[in-house]
């Protein structure tokens, strides 16, 4: 059984409006809730969208554990263990592994520009600190480099190396991971949810998608009409998901999806600091788009 197919929520970490914009746990098994509810495969913590590059490991590991404990087996949970140093995202990946994780989600090292060979020792000496699948995380934009294709075939022979996910919205280089992927039973998920539908007719495995924090039964219904075979349902489903990415592109990630989600009843605070509270004009552009999936609003 493949550990990473179909709609996997790369879900918020949810803070409250306190001086340190502590994690508010409550508003995070109300959306552990929702989301399951919706249909969803599994559920990330401390992806890009669950902001863990503001988050402390210790923060990381207790809210990654709430939500292992409340989803109680319902569907995979995945935590994000990636960092710039080796020496942490070794230790936050045995202490997921150690609490109950699913999987884990691999970023590479971001900030400083490092070398093929660099980068494959890294992911090389993650995976083998622990027993768990582990998905590579691929996010150039943000990461300054893009794991080369080349890289994923040499990784995708690791035992325990079983997806990887590509945020690069080229299509090209999800190709080129498909291709690194055969015969290693390796799935390759695409984290574009503009490009799912086209993902899916390449391949890929399934979608991590942040827009489905929200809108959650649009992407499932999505990725299955995807897999039935239902292509003007697909095609219908693909298109219903711009207007909430055209108020994402509004703010940082995840300030505006954040706003939205409270805006629809759920407590998941602001984005944090640096990342402020969203611009003056932009609680109509979400009430709108709300409004638009038919979402009840405060």
């Amino acid at each position: 059984m493949s550990k990473f197919q179909g709609v996997i929520v790369p879900i918020v970490t949810p803070f409250n409006r306190d001086d340190a914009q502590s994690i508010n746990y409550e508003a995070g098994e109300q959306l552990v809730e929702k989301i399951i509810a919706a249909g969803a495969d599994g559920i990330f913590t401390f992806g890009s969208n669950g902001e863990f590059f503001v988050c402390t490991p210790e923060e990381k590991i207790a809210f990654s554990k709430f939500v292992i404990e409340k989803v109680n087996g319902r569907v995979p949970v995945y935590v994000g263990t990636g960092a710039c140093s080796t020496h942490e995202a070794i230790e936050m990946s045995k202490q997921a592994e150690a609490i109950g994780a699913d999987a884990l989600s691999v970023i590479n090292p971001y900030f400083m520009g490092i070398s093929d060979n660099q980068l494959k020792n890294y992911f090389t000496m993650v995976a083998e600190s622990v027993k768990i699948p582990v998905m590579l995380y691929n996010i150039p934009k943000c990461t300054g480099k893009n794991i080369a294709p080349e890289v994923v075939a040499e990784l995708a022979k690791i035992d325990n190396v079983k997806g990887v996910k590509d945020s690069s919205g080229n299509l090209e280089n999800l190709q080129g991971y498909i291709d690194a992927a055969k015969g290693n039973d390796v799935d390759v998920l695409v984290g574009s949810d503009g490009k799912i539908s086209a993902a899916h007719a390449m391949g890929a495995a399934g979608a991590v998608a942040g827009t489905a924090n929200l809108i959650t039964e649009v992407v499932v219904n999505l990725w299955k009409a995807l897999e039935a075979g239902d292509a003007a349902e697909a095609e219908r489903l693909q298109a219903e998901i711009e207007p909430i990415r055209d108020v994402l592109h509004l703010g940082f990630t995840p300030q505006t999806l954040k706003r939205s989600l409270e805006l629809a009843g759920y407590q998941v605070g602001p984005a944090r600091f640096p990342v402020t509270e969203v611009a003056e004009g932009i609680d109509e552009k979400c009430i709108a788009m709300l409004d638009h999936y038919g979402i009840a609003h405060k």
